[in-house]
């Protein structure tokens, strides 16, 4: 692991177009790690027209005023380096990670398509990725088996106008009437150094980086700085039941409750509630329905923690021959005896040592690092959080994930049958 991870030395720097600046150096790698975030996800969107950042994921790698079609990929990739990006309901990020000495290659292609992307945009290209994602769409949810699971939960766990309802993706009627002025207007409010910050990390020179940023960033207009989505808490005040037929063998079931939000109270307690629950084959739900029972093909829990809300999730399929209902009474079964009897000790720190060894094992990587730096930044303010992160998990006790379990799965939740199309509904 790259030096000290859990107490770094950071320097924080704002350009006068409000691009905010995050600089880690590490001498001890050979490489160098460039993340920008933007303050803009799929949460920024509203009804009727959704997938606006997804789209801008794919766009953002067509090309700009400086850089040809595909050209980001080339040239990166022909420098030795690796590329990405993704969105979430609250982000968009981008990244590289490339040799020492390519370290301006970066910054000049994130600026490119930051300061000039609208100057390469036109009806073609948005035709082309609409293409692309409406069949990224289709493969990945319409036909991808138990595909359309996670957008039936989302939307019945939040109202329609909750930011949090619709997926990242968008929906297909969305992603058919996206118009090139409505494009343009998205980038132009979201994609801008007033709502961004730049991450460095790796093996540079602290000077060259500041002058390399401010030359290629610093003569993009800012803009007004942004306001982040806002939502009340939210809640359900009944259970919801949703039966899905779809193009699968085995049936599978759902389980959905409000949660925490991101670094909430509640939310470290989560985690290892859903570690008790499912991780490893002694974990209650493993141990139950996979390996005593043997009624489930695989089960699992996890803790989902965004800004505005979380969601507690359980997942299980059934075995050839059982049904839904039968998975689900076990599983309640095992929540009930842990909100009445709580966990072990033993479980309690399999769970934390679980938890501490997968964040160290991801913390081996520079682009890991600069990309957690960013999200503290975002939610916390704080870049250096890393060992607060890992504090919270220590001192969660098993009495708070015993209470944690009956706060928030003796709620109402969402129930969701994913069962097969034909041959009877094995629900």
């Amino acid at each position: 692991m790259p030096g000290n991870i859990f107490d770094i030395n950071y320097s924080k720097h704002f350009l006068e177009n409000g691009l905010e600046i995050i600089l880690f150096q590490d001498r001890t790698v050979p490489t160098v790690s460039v993340n920008i975030w933007y303050k803009v996800g799929s949460a920024n969107e509203v009804p009727g027209k959704t997938g606006f950042s997804h789209l801008f994921e794919h766009m953002m790698f067509q090309g700009s005023k400086h850089v040809p079609k595909e050209g980001h990929f080339k040239f990166i990739e022909e420098a030795g380096g690796s590329l990405n990006g993704s969105t979430s309901f609250d982000r968009t990020n981008y990244y590289e990670t490339v040799p020492a000495n390519y370290l301006e290659l970066a910054l000049w292609l994130e600026s490119d398509r930051m300061g000039f992307l609208l100057d390469a945009l036109n009806q073609e290209k948005l035709d082309n990725q609409k293409e692309v994602v409406m069949n990224e769409r289709r493969q990945r949810y319409e036909n991808q088996p138990y595909g359309q699971a996670w957008e039936l939960i989302f939307s019945n766990l939040f109202s329609p106008h909750h930011p949090y309802s619709w997926p990242t993706i968008g929906w297909m009627k969305d992603i058919e009437n996206f118009n090139l002025e409505d494009v343009k207007d998205f980038f132009k409010k979201y994609y801008k150094p007033s709502n961004a910050t730049l991450a460095v990390g790796g093996n540079f020179d602290q000077e060259e980086a500041l002058y390399l940023i401010a030359n290629y960033f610093g003569e993009i207009p800012g803009g007004n700085k942004l306001e982040l989505p806002f939502s009340e808490p939210v809640s359900l005040n009944k259970t919801k039941k949703i039966v899905h037929p779809d193009n699968i063998e085995l049936p599978r079931i759902y389980l959905a409750w409000h949660s925490d939000k991101i670094f909430g109270d509640d939310d470290a307690s989560l985690d290892i509630l859903a570690d008790v629950l499912s991780s490893a084959k002694s974990s209650r739900l493993q141990k139950s329905l996979v390996f005593d029972k043997q009624i489930a093909q695989d089960v699992s829990a996890f803790q989902f923690s965004a800004r505005l809300a979380g969601a507690f999730i359980i997942v299980a399929t059934a075995k050839p021959g059982i049904t839904i209902n039968e998975l689900k009474e076990e599983i309640f079964r095992q929540i009930d005896r842990l909100i009445k009897n709580g966990i072990t000790l033993e479980e309690l720190n399999r769970a934390k040592n679980s938890i501490k060894s997968h964040y160290v094992y991801s913390l081996q990587k520079i682009n890991n690092i600069v990309d957690q730096i960013n999200l503290y930044n975002y939610h916390l303010g704080e870049p250096n959080s890393f060992e607060y992160d890992l504090e919270r998990y220590s001192n969660v006790t098993s009495s708070q994930v015993q209470q944690t379990a009956t706060k928030y799965l003796s709620a109402e939740y969402v129930e969701l049958h994913i069962v097969p199309k034909e041959g009877g509904l094995n629900v």
